[in-house]
């Protein structure tokens, strides 16, 4: 062996010692030792280099990269002997839908080594960390890494957020107007049913937050947040609904009775007051869960008893009408039965006046 790179480190009658420094590709071979006796005795040994890879790069990335375009990422290594293993990473998540290859170099002993990434850009992929992991036997455990990170444009999320979830007459609220896009989107803009906000003394606009104070009925509408930026533009909707003052009632105490019934009720308002004046609602019977209703037991009793007391009138009646119209009829056929006509029956009669003192007129 004649080479500058390999040095003598022991020499004995029994033990032989190289060192080969700056190991290389072409130091890889059968290495022999003899023995100078009689018969001459020799051993052998080969010698396996591994061919380190070289540190990855990523390609393919070109900033910034607009929502739903495919992305191809490459991922490369040289040099390695065997050919090296290559690994996707997104946020230290692995990915495994990828594409390797496999070529050999021009020396025809290393490889190189190459993997292709494949997607669709995503606004929840913007500064996502893609990494490239290369792992070989000769690193030691200790695996090459290359890092990208991604920056992805979209268009605006917008999104109303109400401070109030149940607003009412004479109360204020705040609606706030969340919109994220990249790149960031220019100030909102803020509409009531498509034009423009009615009232700007209430209503004021104090750059993503719309506040209305002393809201009254005239405030219910579709308002509209609308956020742009170069990229595109996106809006939402909140529908706000004023309601009537909500009035609070004590418990009710009701005292029932067959025919009357007192009750008595404490009611409890809830007054909103303004600069000009101070407003009291009336009860809302709707949102009254527990209101008492009628007694319809009573009313069903006092209804049986009106029917009943009607059906004994009417047979008392019949009974007098029939009982009235035996008597008569038989008032007017006493003396009826041997008369020969009916003149003689009426004068037979009894109670007839003709049974009574005769008189007599005279006419003058």
């Amino acid at each position: 062996l004649r080479d500058n790179r390999i040095e003598l480190v022991r020499a004995s009658w029994h033990e032989l010692s190289i060192s080969v420094s700056d190991v290389s590709l072409s130091d890889e071979g059968q290495y022999t030792c003899s023995l100078f006796t009689m018969p001459v005795k020799t051993s052998k040994a080969f010698l396996t280099v591994l061919g380190v890879p070289e540190k990855p790069q990523i390609t393919g990335f070109t900033s910034p990269v607009m929502e739903g375009e495919r992305m191809q990422l490459t991922c490369k290594t040289s040099g390695s002997k065997p050919a090296a293993d290559i690994r996707w990473f997104k946020n230290d998540k692995e990915v495994k839908d990828v594409k390797y290859f496999k070529e050999e170099d021009a020396n025809r002993k290393t490889f190189t080594v190459s993997s292709t990434l494949d997607f669709l850009a995503d606004r929840s992929d913007d500064g996502a960390v893609v990494s490239c992991r290369v792992d070989h036997e000769s690193l030691n455990s200790t695996p090459q890494i290359a890092m990208q990170v991604l920056e992805i444009h979209y268009t605006p999320l917008v999104k109303i957020i109400s401070s109030n979830s149940w607003p009412e007459e004479g109360q204020s609220i705040i609606l706030t107007c969340e919109s994220k896009g990249k790149p960031v989107p220019e100030p909102v803009l803020w509409t009531k049913d498509g034009g423009e906000l009615p009232d700007p003394e209430r209503m004021v606009v104090n750059g993503r937050v719309l506040s209305i104070s002393f809201l009254n009925k005239t405030d219910n509408g579709t308002y509209r947040c609308e956020a742009k930026n170069p990229i595109g533009r996106n809006s939402t909707e909140y529908v706000l609904i004023v309601h009537d003052v909500f009035n609070t009632l004590l418990p009710t105490t009701v005292i029932p009775s067959l025919t009357t019934a007192t009750v008595t009720t404490t009611v409890a308002l809830t007054t909103s007051t303004t600069t000009s004046a101070t407003a009291i609602s009336t009860r809302d019977p709707n949102a009254l869960a527990g209101q008492t209703g009628p007694d319809h037991a009573l009313i069903g009793g006092i209804v049986a008893v009106v029917v009943f007391v009607t059906l004994c009138s009417i047979i008392l009646l019949g009974r007098y009408l029939a009982r009235h119209k035996g008597t008569y009829l038989t008032n007017e056929a006493k003396g009826a039965e041997d008369a020969p006509d009916a003149d003689t029956a009426i004068i037979n009669a009894e109670g007839s006046q003709v049974n009574a003192e005769e008189k007599k007129e005279y006419f003058i």
